[in-house]
């Protein structure tokens, strides 16, 4: 099958196009051909590469995956050849506590499909009979393919973790990336009132089509005190982190007594500062989290169903276009997700 993968750690002209095997499954594992494959700042990580990441090379990227039952394996009955589907990337063993709570993000063996193995930058991908869910009818393949991870992280933040209320404020950072605008939709479906950063003014725009109520351009504006000015010092209940270094403090400087800060990522760098006396003091909460329960998943489909959220499609390059897509993703200059066609 075509691929794209990597043989060492690097920028994007490290992804080559390739032949590699193409994968069996195994009794409880379906196979499905790749139709879409949305693209991901973990993605831009993984080929980086980072202190104790191990993975067997030539290594395939890809996290949200759409297209089609191939094959199934011999004990998977319910999924004939043809059907549509997306991919949830979690993987976990199905066994412990953990799992058998509906956290199962939160087991010891828990891996994401193209960071810890092989992904869907390639023809075809196999998976477990629990990691594929039907497609929305509606939606392209593409469409589907900006759903799986960026919603499902977006939706453990803010309603698990966070447990952001109806009558809150949010702040959410980098509006245009695609947990970003997930963060918006899935914030105001909770009812809370959306501050949104973005770089650019018609970034901002697209921010406000989704449902952001304040706007904050920050190269332009210093976030912290517009939060304070449009609050009357009263601050966000909820900030939405997932740019790390260079946003941090001013983050925890926009809650006030009691608020909640939670991250998904370090985009811009992993070492903050942090006055821990402002931690004890104000009562205020940081919260990580990753990912999010395969059972989350069904509800944020059946709200895409309905047209309560939908995702955000950037643009499409074609697979064999990988770096370039790449380049698009680290230049930051698009709103939403950038998809690879199959």
């Amino acid at each position: 099958m075509r691929a794209v993968a990597f043989r060492q750690h690097g920028g994007p002209q490290a992804l080559e196009v390739m032949d590699l095997p193409i994968p069996q499954p195994k009794a409880r594992e379906v196979r499905v051909k790749v139709k879409a494959v949305a693209l991901n700042h973990l993605d831009v990580w993984t080929r980086k590469g980072w202190p104790g990441l191990k993975l067997s090379f030539p290594h395939v990227l890809g996290s949200d995956v759409a297209g089609v039952i191939d094959a199934a394996g011999a004990e998977v009955d319910d999924l004939p050849v043809g059907t549509e589907v997306v991919v949830n990337p979690g993987l976990s063993c199905g066994a412990c506590e953990r799992c058998l709570k509906g956290e199962d993000n939160l087991c010891k063996g828990y891996r994401i499909i193209g960071e810890h193995l092989a992904g869907g930058y390639a023809e075809y991908l196999c998976v477990p009979r629990q990691n594929v869910l039907p497609k929305p009818q509606a939606l392209s393949f593409a469409e589907a393919a900006c759903l799986p991870l960026t919603f499902l992280t977006a939706w453990t933040m803010l309603v698990r973790r966070a447990q952001l209320q109806a009558g809150e404020t949010v702040l959410v950072h980098a509006a245009g990336s695609g947990v970003g605008s997930a963060g918006v939709q899935i914030a105001k479906l909770l009812g809370a009132t959306v501050f949104a950063t973005a770089s650019t003014d018609a970034k901002l725009q697209k921010a406000k089509a989704l449902g952001a109520d304040e706007l904050i351009n920050y190269t332009t504006h210093d976030f912290v005190d517009e939060v304070k000015q449009r609050t009357q010092r009263r601050m966000v209940d909820v900030v939405f982190e997932h740019v790390g270094a260079s946003t941090f403090e001013k983050s925890v400087a926009c809650l006030p007594y009691g608020g909640r800060l939670v991250t998904c990522g370090a985009t811009t760098g992993h070492a903050v500062s942090l006055d821990l006396r402002v931690l004890f003091y104000k009562r205020i909460s940081l919260l990580g989290s990753t990912m999010g329960s395969k059972g989350d998943l069904f509800r944020i489909l059946k709200l895409v169903d309905e047209g309560r959220l939908k995702p955000v499609l950037n643009c499409t390059l074609p697979l064999t276009q990988a770096a370039q897509a790449h380049q698009l993703l680290e230049d930051r200059k698009t709103f939403g997700n950038v998809v690879l066609t199959v």
